[in-house]
């Protein structure tokens, strides 16, 4: 027990070291180590140890990031402006944070980081990356591209957070959205003799697109007007309905069951009741026989819907995916009648002898019995060929 205390406790130190700043200034994680050591200093402000982490670090750091916005501004590229402005927010960042525990005294001397006003320079680098976003984006909406709508739109957007007061941005945010959207007809095509009812046609459609729409792609059941133009076509078409007839099928039985009917006494030779070791009389249980005709009546009526589902792409024009797809239902009813003692009966046969024959459901209805499972499969083939839409 003490050897696995002893090996727990050396375990915690380990892992302690491991993120102890002096162990991140080592291997070069020189914010890390700033960030550990101001914890530790808020503990104990006097522990020298971390006084000269936090230095090291913090001068370190400081020096990459100045060294990293003077090479990215004699670079001179508009793009690096985003860089530049959020290096200069670390900076101001780590200033901040690093304020919080000075100053700080070791031995006879006093420790305290000169301020810099990083302000205007995180704002002309804000404002120039701003700059660069927009004109960006506005010469990705020129290509006529979806791929660079949605870019734009992302620069916009940018844009936006950054500066906010373009003329006309967000109007430009939505057409880049609006242009880079990718949108998706789904249709039902009958190509049955057998014309669905309305409400078949609109319950197909009804599954939730809405689930299945994402940032880019969103789906339509109802045309939103004749200028708008859909990049692909999801067609569902049923082909061919298969009915059955009613069918009435009857089953005849005889079912026999023993039940208890009272008791006799059991007679010794001479004709005596015959007692137990207690001097009771030894009785007998009877039994009787009950028996019943059960009279059963089975009716059954089937509907098998069978179709396929085409995935269209509209530039350049084709098939990216075709699947079939089918749904079945099935009326079953089962009544019975009963001539005899019902107590031969068990429960089940009972239960069948209170269930009438019923009228069998029309065509109609037995197709639109279906409606639900031929949507779960509509669906289905939908949210599997969902990675060919883009």
């Amino acid at each position: 027990m003490k050897l696995k205390l002893l090996s727990i406790l050396a375990l915690s130190v380990i892992l302690s070291g491991c993120g102890s700043s002096k162990k991140q200034l080592e291997r070069g994680n020189y914010d890390a180590a700033v960030s550990e050591a101001v914890r530790q200093l808020r503990k104990d402000a006097d522990d020298s140890k971390q006084i000269a982490t936090l230095e090291r670090s913090y001068t370190i750091a400081n020096e990459q990031d100045l060294e990293r916005i003077r090479f990215l501004k004699i670079e001179g590229r508009p793009q690096n402006y985003d860089e530049i402005y959020l290096t200069y927010k670390r900076l101001a960042d780590r200033q901040s944070l690093v304020r919080t525990v000075l100053p700080l005294k070791d031995g006879g001397r006093t420790i305290e980081f000169p301020y810099v006003d990083y302000m205007q320079e995180m704002i002309a680098a804000k404002k120039k990356s701003a700059d660069f976003y927009y004109n960006h984006g506005m010469e990705l909406m020129k290509t006529g591209l979806k791929d660079s709508y949605r870019q734009a739109f992302a620069e916009f957007v940018r844009a936006k957070e950054y500066v906010g007061d373009y003329e006309g941005i967000d109007n430009k945010i939505q057409e880049s959205k609006y242009m880079g959207m990718s949108r998706v007809f789904v249709s039902l095509q009958n190509s049955t003799m057998i014309k669905f009812p309305p409400e078949f046609e609109e319950d197909l459609l009804s599954v939730d697109l809405q689930a299945l729409n994402s940032e880019w792609v969103e789906f339509h059941t109802i045309n939103l007007d004749k200028d708008t133009k859909y990049d692909y076509y999801i067609n569902v078409t049923v082909r061919n309905i298969l009915i059955s007839p009613d069918q009435t099928s009857q089953l005849d039985s005889v079912i026999k069951r023993d039940v208890e009917d009272g008791y006799s006494y059991q007679l010794d030779k001479k004709g005596n009741v015959m007692k137990d070791t207690l001097g009771n009389d030894i009785k007998m249980k009877k039994y009787k026989t009950l028996q019943c005709a059960l009279i059963s009546t089975l009716q059954t009526k089937s509907c098998r819907i069978e179709g396929d589902i085409e995935t269209i792409q509209v530039n350049p024009d084709k098939v990216l995916k075709k699947d079939p797809i089918g749904a079945q239902s099935t009326f079953e009813n089962i009544s019975a009648r009963a001539l005899g003692d019902l107590g031969a009966l068990n429960a089940s046969q009972l239960a069948r002898t209170k269930t009438q024959i019923v009228p069998f459901p029309s065509d109609t209805e037995m197709v639109l019995r279906c409606s639900e499972s031929l949507k779960q499969a509509i669906r289905g083939s939908i949210q599997t060929n969902r990675r060919l839409i883009i």
